[in-house]
């Protein structure tokens, strides 16, 4: 797993702006990293491309 502090995150733009339950994702060089914004200190977790290409077309799909 990559050190968090090497990674620039960003507020997911699948959470929501009125809320505080949000995640923060990271590009990695091959797929990505999320973490929970209100808990950053517990680390992120780690996405192969596939992995998070299934990922958000599943989260896609439930928006819909």
């Amino acid at each position: 797993m990559p050190e968090t502090s090497h990674l620039t995150f960003r507020k997911s733009s699948y959470s929501g702006s009125t809320t505080q339950n949000c995640v923060e994702v990271a590009d990695l060089p091959a797929g990505a990293a999320v973490r929970d914004t209100q808990n950053r200190d517990a680390g992120h977790l780690s996405f192969a491309g596939a992995e998070w290409t299934a990922a958000l077309g599943a989260i896609r799909a439930d928006q819909f």
